[in-house]
């Protein structure tokens, strides 16, 4: 079974910051007298968030920057944990949001496929029947043997998407990883993508490119300000929120 339910969710973080527009003097007597020189602001990240994603579905998530995707991506995960309401989750969650991390500089290519295969919950026997696969999927080649602090941007690109797609999804959460490489790579990485895609059994993805979300997914989110605002078929959504975009005459 592969499902997430979101029951009256809402996220709120509590940011310490320093109070810097006093002066040396004030704030030494507030220190002298025991006062604090920080303040918490509260930054309200999501709220009221109640959906159900259910086994077969494909969800593409869109809206404006700073409307809370990724931060709902996260929560799904299990990164963060809602302030208020319930998240129940039925299944094994497989993430791929930062390809970049996790990388260590003086270890060769075929090093940081197991280094990072590990922390994408492989074992030592997984990692070691996939690992050819992924070297090859690279097209580095004899690469692979150099220690990855020289490799070009483009080239770390490659090893990362190979390494994280090469997991067996049940819950996949994606997030803005599906314009990754050079334009020969990402060819053979979206093929990649939609092969893991139809493995998984459950699929939210994160991007701001609506076309590739129209390609891959049958149901759309539009999130805005932090909460769901349309949730439906994918066309109806993206063309709901695209319009939304067009200045009123």
């Amino acid at each position: 079974m592969a499902r997430i339910e979101l029951e009256g969710v809402g996220l709120t973080f509590r940011v310490r910051t320093r109070q810097d527009r006093l002066t040396i003097k004030e704030l030494f007597i507030k220190w002298a007298l025991g006062g604090s020189t920080t303040t918490t602001m509260e930054v309200r990240a999501l709220a009221g968030v109640s959906l159900t994603f259910e086994a077969g579905q494909r969800v593409g998530v869109i809206g404006h920057n700073g409307a809370g995707k990724s931060t709902l991506l996260k929560l799904l995960a299990g990164i963060y944990e809602p302030t208020e309401g319930r998240r129940r989750v039925e299944g094994r969650i497989s993430s791929l949001f930062d390809l970049m991390l996790g990388f260590e500089g003086e270890a060769s290519g075929w090093d940081n496929i197991r280094y990072r295969g590990y922390l994408q919950g492989e074992t030592p026997r997984s990692i070691g029947r996939k690992a050819d696969g992924i070297a090859a999927f690279t097209g580095l080649g004899k690469f692979l043997d150099m220690p990855v602090r020289y490799y070009s941007a483009g080239m770390l690109v490659r090893l990362a998407f190979s390494i994280a797609t090469a997991i067996d999804p049940e819950i996949l959460l994606i997030d803005e990883v599906l314009g990754a490489g050079d334009a020969e790579f990402q060819v053979r990485a979206r093929a990649r993508m939609q092969e893991m895609m139809g493995r998984a059994r459950l699929m939210v993805c994160v991007s701001h490119d609506v076309a590739s979300l129209s390609a891959f997914c049958d149901h759309g989110l539009w999130m805005e300000r932090g909460t769901p605002r349309m949730f439906g078929p994918i066309d109806e959504v993206t063309s709901a929120y695209l319009g939304s975009l067009v200045p009123a005459a």
